[in-house]
């Protein structure tokens, strides 16, 4: 029978007539549901479906069709005749084009309930009629009949609809259950017609009311008789059970236990009702006004307006009754993912061929849950395996919900109830209250459940927004004008996305709220290796081999996802000697992510877990980025073990690879680009970029920030020599053969410089440290010396007077070290033996004396190429007085020089020379002295008088020659005659003391001025320096300079040294042939009378000093001769007058 007929058959019938004017309606509503059946099915020739109704009730009216256009008979004859009869009684009425507006009883009702735009289409009427009022017409068994003629092939292929049993309704009910098995036109449209009003009435849904009627009375959600209750409240119950559903989910307080029969109509009908919104009865009338705002053009099918109005959800003009609504669906689908007509059909070839559904070890309730779908599917796309464009952006649209509110992950609700209320209340939308519930985990608010922790976790993996930042509504809004300027070179949705904001955190171009949200994000990022898809994609393989690794949704106690990136990088800095390194591609993405970490203690877990108690104790105020790390650097020794055993294994990984500390890199990146860009281009883990840095200090590019980072960095690599990679590298087996038992770098350091000087002073065979660490041994001293901090013990021993004396000094450059030498005198005895110590190093060893190797950088390129380093101050010493000398470093030179006078033992080529010298000579003095406290000059002064007396070894003669003649030229370097002229001088001579460059004025003025000298002492130096000059013109700079055309033409033969050329003057000013310059005649002169009175005021104290007197006296020739002539005289009288005594006979000598 044709289902024309059928529909006639039914609608003959005059059953549902409960009063004359609802009898009516019912009628009239039936004549145009024949309309809106058939239009499915299918019409002949074009003929609307209103057409054959009215065509019929012509046929019975006037069987000769007059008209000569195609009717019903030419169309579809038997058909019509078949119906003719049984449609008489019901078309007697209705002429061609009949309207369902026209009926008087519904005239009434679609005036008040429907727009008037909407009367000349019955579909559109009806429609309205069925939305505004819930009419029970499906309970007609009628109904049955029609479907088991249209579905009768369809029925016997279906077992379950085929055992229904007739006459209850339930078979309608069963095919629209099974309607995606449908395969038969007819019946399929038909089918789907009756979908609407199935779900109209819970009760026509196949078996529901069996299995649920206790639990809808026990959750109060509505009577199940329809007279007890509006008829609307049919949808209302179904949402008051999905509701019930929701809370059992999420576990809350006094939530009902549905049975499981009832769970799955729940869920089947959820699903049944997920391609068209209409069939969510509840959902429909919530949101039918906000469906016309922002969803008027979507088609309704295939869930579009459901997305749509997930799209919407959190709009300010959404009603909250179809947000709460939305809502609810968004938990089902959370629940099972066919709730999603969309998500199922577009994944489930892809689910089929990952076997995502294929566990036998997995409850089916678990299977069918979208977080474990998303992790089937995503874990397949991180594979690198294929999944349709069309499954991934359905996956995209559910992550990104996930992300967006938190109450669709039960979990969340469940374990973090108390977290929300107490710090996340009033933030539900847009992801906030998800992202406040992260700031929570990562401490910024307090402590966390543990359980609300590994909630937060799961929910991070199932939406992976570190695929894509736009899964994160709150990152994506937060982070927009960000991502516009400084990423913008990245396309929309890359990974890198995270990496380039990551890169720009702490930047110019960061603003707050993003840095939050990033930071948020981050923290559980980079708690599962597994969350980074890059890291994930180039480490895999490598992570199965060397870490043990399962599949990208799969754990392991024995290698948490924690544990694994730890394991990455451990591998990542392996040398080829130990073997089973990392590929090249994965160590660099290692290195990405150690860049990363380093902005936040927090982004490291291993650190944040093994430290938080030293974090609280010592590092609660450090609240900068980047500071916590220092912090907990700064107190290495103070840590418990775990944690300083995980600090001390980052800080020498930051040693290899100091690129890791993005901040310093940052804050370096001008020093970085001028003077060390090749080596960090090309640097692989050999520490030289941190070499660079440290060389380049104080380069006029340094700022402050890098400058303090560099500097924070060094003091810490002095804790543990293991944290200077270079030298670690170097000296690892001399330290372990000659220094076993030492950890800190400075005694390390300080052990093999002993060892070294050792071999080289006993001249041994073969040096015990190796030639390679010799070499970095040598630039570690270098570092050391450029700053006290980086030497603790001299650090510690002179803290006090750093603060009294030099508290406005800067720490670089090594200027503590020289305001301590400048203040020497008022130092502590701790302090001034420790700068001796240091001093005398220096003196030996030049090039560890920072602020001389700085200043005179360049002379020493332009002087001392081809010196060596222990004789380099030498060099520059020689070549001080060169017009090409830098004037700064000839003021370095003067006071290394004057530093060198007041104690032999800091002029080591002195020390050499006179060794044999200043024990027979000075040895009264060397007994009152103490091993680290200066001489003030005493032995200098020393031997400058035995050179007076010319009593002194050639080679130590030659150097104290030296010392004499640049004394003469500047004051300053003879600490005998400040000590006790200071006073004098600054009476005497304030002009001469306050040039810039010194040239023997200052001497000059004080021998001129010696008759006014009043202090004992001052007098006694000064008749010293006229004693000395005596001996060598050269010491007497002014009268050297006036004499010196004299010399060339009257002395020039005559060698310098021993009063020489000084007596070579003497004569010829004597001699009256000779005519010498006014100026060196004058300057003689006076040095005549200085000697004569110096030789009254200072008579001779013995033979020897007196026989001195006469060998550099003027007239030593003439006093000589009278000398030799009274010897000579004595032994002619003896000749001529015999002998004076008694002779003795022979006998008596004989007795």
């Amino acid at each position: 029978m044709e289902v024309e007929t059928m529909f006639a058959n039914y609608l003959t019938k005059e059953e549902y007539v409960d009063g004359e004017e609802e009898g009516s309606k019912h009628r009239a509503l039936r004549h145009a549901l024949v309309d809106w059946s058939w239009g499915g099915i299918g019409v002949p020739n074009g003929l609307e479906p209103g057409d054959i109704v009215a065509k019929l009730a012509a046929k019975d009216n006037n069987p000769q069709n007059p008209a000569g256009g195609p009717g019903p008979a030419a169309v579809n004859p038997g058909a019509a005749e078949r119906n003719l009869g049984a449609g008489a009684s019901l078309t007697r009425r209705r002429s061609t084009g009949w309207k369902l507006a026209e009926e008087a009883v519904c005239r009434e009702d679609l005036t008040r309930l429907c727009p008037k735009h909407s009367w000349n289409n019955n579909l559109a009427v009806l429609e309205c009629l069925q939305d505004k009022k819930e009419l029970n017409l499906t309970t007609d068994p009628k109904f049955e009949s029609v479907a088991n003629e249209v579905c009768k092939t369809t029925i016997s292929e279906i077992k379950e609809c085929a055992a229904e049993e007739l006459g209850k309704g339930y078979l309608v009910s069963c095919l629209v259950d099974h309607r995606g098995n449908i395969s038969d036109y007819q019946c399929n449209q038909y089918i789907t017609k009756m979908t609407t009003i199935v779900f109209s009435d819970y009760r026509l849904i196949c078996g529901f009311m069996d299995k649920c009627r206790e639990d809808i009375n026990s959750l109060h959600c509505g009577s199940i008789s329809t007279g007890e209750k509006d008829i609307h409240s049919q949808g209302e119950v179904i949402a008051c059970l999905e509701k019930g559903l929701v809370r059992e989910a999420e576990e809350q307080p006094g939530a009902h236990a549905i049975k499981e029969d009832c769970k799955k109509s729940i869920m089947r009908v959820a699903e049944l009702s997920s391609d068209d919104f209409h069939l969510d009865r509840y959902l429909y009338f919530a949101c039918r006004e906000d469906r016309e705002r922002f969803c008027e053009n979507t088609l309704a099918g295939e869930g579009r307006v459901y997305k749509c109005l997930f799209n919407h959800k959190f709009e300010e003009a959404l009603s909250e009754r179809c947000r709460e609504a939305l809502t609810t669906r968004q938990k089902l689908i959370a629940q099972d993912y066919k709730v999603s007509y969309s998500l199922a059909k577009a994944c489930k070839s892809d689910l089929r061929k990952y076997r995502c559904s294929a566990d036998s070890n997995m409850p089916r309730a678990r299977e069918a849950r979208l977080s474990y779908l998303l992790l089937c599917l995503e874990s397949a796309v991180h594979r690198g395996r294929v999944v349709s464009g069309e499954c991934q952006g359905e996956m995209m649209d559910y992550r990104r919900m996930l992300m967006e509110d938190f109450s669709l992950s039960p979990e969340i609700v469940l374990h973090c109830r108390s977290e929300i209320e107490g710090h996340c209340s009033g933030l539900h939308r847009k992801g906030r209250t998800l992202h406040c519930l992260m700031r929570v985990g990562r401490g910024d608010m307090g402590a966390i459940d543990p359980n609300c922790q590994r909630a937060l976790q799961t929910l991070i993996q199932e939406a992976d927004p570190g695929a894509d930042y736009r899964i994160d509504r709150a990152l994506n809004e937060a982070c927009e004008s960000v991502i516009q300027t400084a990423c913008k070179h990245i396309r929309n949705g890359d990974p890198m996305i995270l990496s380039c904001l990551m890169e720009h955190l702490y930047t110019e171009k960061m603003v707050e709220d993003c840095e939050h949200r990033l930071l948020e994000l981050q923290y559980f990022i980079a708690r599962d290796w597994k969350l980074d898809p890059i890291l994930y994609r180039k480490c895999q393989g490598d992570a199965a081999r060397l870490c043990h690794t399962h599949g990208w949704n799969e754990t392991s106690e024995m290698m948490p996802p924690g544990a694994i990136f730890s394991c990455l990088y451990r591998h990542a800095y392996r040398s080829v000697e130990q073997g089973r390194r990392l590929s090249r591609d994965c160590k660099v993405e290692v290195q990405r992510i150690l860049h990363q970490r380093a902005l936040d203690v927090k982004l490291d877990p291993e650190l944040q877990r093994r430290c938080m108690t030293d974090l609280g104790k010592w590092c609660s105020e450090k609240t900068e980025a980047g500071q916590e790390l220092e912090c907990l650097q700064d107190h290495l020794e103070d840590l418990v073990s775990d944690c300083r055993e995980v600090v001390g294994n980052l800080t020498e990984l930051e040693s290899e690879d100091i690129q890791i500390e993005a901040l310093l890199m940052r804050a370096c990146e001008p020093v970085i680009q001028t003077h060390c860009h090749e080596v960090a281009d090309n640097q692989i883990d050999t520490g030289e970029l941190m070499d660079c840095l440290v060389q380049n200090k104080h380069q006029k590019e340094m700022n402050e920030k890098c400058s303090v980072g560099v500097t924070h960095f060094q003091l810490i690599q002095i804790k543990d020599f293991r944290f200077s990679y270079k030298f670690k590298t170097a000296c690892k087996e001399d330290v372990l053969k000659l220094c076993p038992n030492i950890k800190k770098k400075v005694d390390v350091v300080i052990c093999l410089s002993t060892t070294v000087r050792n071999d080289t002073l006993q001249d041994a065979k073969e040096q015990r440290v190796s030639v390679k660490c010799r070499k970095q041994l040598r630039v570690e001293e270098v570092e050391m010396s450029e700053d006290i901090r980086l030497e603790p013990e001299l650090y510690d021993s002179c803290k006090q007077d750093i603060n009294r004396l030099c508290q406005n000094v800067a720490f670089g450059n090594a200027q503590v070290i020289e305001c301590l030498k400048e203040n020497k005198r008022q130092l502590t005895q701790r302090c001034h033996q420790r700068i001796f110590k240091l001093q005398e190093v220096e003196m030996v060893d030049p090039e560890l004396d920072y602020q001389l190797m700085r200043v005179c950088k360049h002379m020493i390129r332009r002087f001392c190429t081809e010196s060596e380093g222990k004789n380099v101050l030498q060099c520059l010493k020689q070549n001080k007085n060169s017009e090409l000398m830098d004037p700064k470093c000839k003021q370095m030179i003067t006071k290394r020089q004057i530093t060198q006078n007041t104690d032999y033992r800091l002029n080591p080529v002195l020390r050499k020379a006179c060794k044999a010298d200043i024990p027979k000579f000075c040895q009264p003095i060397l007994n009152k002295a103490t091993a680290d406290s200066e001489l003030e000059g005493q032995v200098i002064s020393c031997l400058k008088l035995k050179y007076a007396d010319q009593r002194l070894s050639p080679d130590c003669e030659d150097q104290i020659r030296v010392i004499l003649q640049e004394s003469a030229l500047d004051y300053r370097l003879d600490p005998q005659l400040q000590i006790h002229c200071t006073q004098e001088i600054s009476r005497l001579c304030p002009e001469e003391a306050a040039a810039q460059e010194q040239t023997g004025q200052v001497e000059e003025c004080l021998k001129v001025n010696l008759l006014k000298i009043k202090q004992e002492g001052c007098k006694k130096e000064v008749l010293n320096m006229l004693k000395e000059s005596k001996a060598d013109i050269f010491v007497d700079p002014v009268l050297h300079t006036a004499c010196a055309l004299d010399i060339k033409h009257q002395c020039a033969a005559i060698p310098p040294g021993k009063g020489r050329q000084m007596s070579c003057l003497m004569e010829a000013l004597q001699d009256k042939r000779v005519r010498l310059q006014p100026e060196c005649k004058k300057r003689l002169q006076d040095r005549i009378d200085m000697w004569s009175y110096a030789a009254k005021v200072a008579p001779a104290d013995g033979f020897s000093d007196l026989a001195m007197q006469v060998m550099t006296s003027p007239s030593k020739n003439y006093i000589l001769t009278v000398i030799g002539a009274g010897v000579a005289l004595l032994f002619l009288m003896g000749l001529l007058c015999g002998r004076f005594t008694k002779r003795v006979t022979q006998e008596l000598k004989d007795r």
